[in-house]
């Protein structure tokens, strides 16, 4: 027996262990997705979607009666949350993340990422800031290596009693009628219940292996990530329950109740029609005022500024990126304590986020042998992955650091350019340097010869 084949049965196996441990039947895998902790976990993950797009709490506040008429209260809505995590996965990977390692390896994965994995970078991170999770599967289509990013609401990764990964469905359904694609190491089987019964649609191979499971740091659970909303979401509530109630209390209760004491004057002796606007004429005795609650803004704001030091500190975000701060003349040691936080969080998420992107790796290299590209291991352990944060810099700072480098001789011109703010293409401004040197090179090659038929 080959060792691709003993691999194969041993999942086999496991996957059999894993059916008769939890009493599963032939369709194992559509009890699983209706397991009530799967459905739960679906259920929060849809939540949290309803979140981002707007349906907040306060949505639920219920109309009122306000002087016998009835009253729609305020449901002032923030959008914080969408901006933090947006801001948190723009700092981890807004800038690419750059491959390094053995130059002939990192060329024929650089020719892989341009179908589309730098953009599927960023939305994996943020679907890991926003569900605590991503899933992404890396196969071969018309001769070219991509890779599909599933929707977390449709994501069941298979965990044996031991926690480990062994299998993974994907789950949807459109026009009341269920899919499964249940991916195991070595195949992939689609299901669907058109017609009332489940049945076996097509069996497909899989070359790549599972796939791959991003996710965050989770205290409660180590199989699944935790979302960043988690941690936002009550604050917010209690910014947009404060904010909401103070502007219902101004129209209610400040706009004041008009109050007239003593004999108010009619007829003849009151104001003449034809004078614009209007007015009250009062017997000697006679009193008008508003009476008003007084609305203490001193308070509120207070309040407000308190939820919402509070919500940048556990985002870790900067009060400047929010616009809460003026600054003005920092040098680059006040921004990199401004933006510490920042760089904490990035590389907590760094930790989780580049485990995963490097099991990426070790699959494109199983397409790429496919394909007749071989590297040795020795080739392919040199391999790493950077990330840049996107923490603002001084492009000047920047310039003089890679000019000292340089004349210490420790950079190359590549990554001189890989570094420099003014080169968004590093090949092709190779490729203009070495046009430039072979120029200079003719001119002076040309400037020697005319020199020698002169001196002749």
């Amino acid at each position: 027996m080959s060792v691709n084949k003993q691999i194969v049965s041993s999942y086999n196996h496991l996957i059999d262990e894993f059916i008769i441990d939890f009493g599963y039947g032939q369709h194992w895998f559509e009890e699983y997705c209706g397991d009530i902790n799967q459905q739960m976990r679906i259920h929060n993950i849809l939540d949290t979607k309803e979140y981002l797009a707007g349906l907040h709490a306060i949505n639920n506040r219920v109309d009122e009666m306000f002087n016998g008429k009835r009253f729609v209260p305020r449901k002032i809505v923030l959008q914080y949350a969408k901006r933090l995590i947006e801001f948190g996965t723009a700092y981890l990977v807004g800038n690419k993340v750059t491959i390094t390692g053995d130059e002939e390896v990192v060329n024929a994965i650089k020719k892989v990422y341009k179908n589309g994995y730098e953009k599927m970078d960023f939305d994996i991170v943020h679907s890991v800031n926003k569900f605590g999770n991503a899933y992404e599967y890396n196969y071969i289509k018309d001769g070219k290596i991509t890779s599909k990013l599933f929707d977390p609401a449709d994501s069941y990764p298979v965990y044996n009693v031991d926690g480990e990964y062994i299998a993974f469905i994907e789950h949807y359904i459109l026009s009341n009628i269920s899919f499964y694609n249940v991916y195991y190491p070595e195949r992939v089987e689609k299901y669907s219940n058109a017609g009332g019964q489940v049945y076996l649609k097509g069996t497909y191979t899989n070359l790549s292996g599972l796939p791959i499971l991003y996710k965050n740091d989770n205290p409660i659970d180590v199989n699944y990530g935790r979302s960043d909303l988690d941690d936002y979401k009550t604050i917010l509530d209690s910014m947009e329950d404060l904010i909401s109630k103070s502007v219902d209390a101004f129209y209610k209760y400040i706009t004041g109740i008009p109050v007239l004491k003593g004999q108010q004057l009619k007829g003849d002796q009151g104001l003449p029609t034809e004078v614009v606007g209007g007015g009250l004429v009062l017997d000697s005795d006679a009193d008008f005022k508003f009476e008003n609650n007084e609305f203490n803004h001193d308070a509120f704001e207070s309040l407000y500024k308190h939820l919402m030091t509070s919500l940048l500190d556990i985002s870790n975000t900067p009060g400047v990126v929010m616009g809460k701060v003026d600054i003005s003349n920092l040098s680059e040691t006040s921004i990199k304590l401004l933006f510490s936080l920042s760089n904490l969080k990035a590389m907590m998420s760094e930790k989780y986020i580049k485990l995963s992107m490097m099991q990426r790796l070790d699959q494109i290299r199983k397409l790429l042998e496919l394909q007749g590209i071989m590297f040795s291991d020795e080739q392919f352990d040199t391999i790493d992955i950077v990330f840049a944060y996107a923490m603002p810099q001084s492009e000047k700072d920047i310039i003089d650091n890679l000019s000292k480098l340089r004349d210490m001789g420790a950079i190359s011109i590549e990554s001189i350019l890989g570094q420099s703010p003014y080169t968004t293409d590093v090949g092709g401004e190779l490729e203009k340097l070495a046009r430039e040197n072979v120029r200079s090179i003719d001119n002076v090659n040309s400037g020697t010869v005319e020199d020698d038929n002169t001196e002749s």
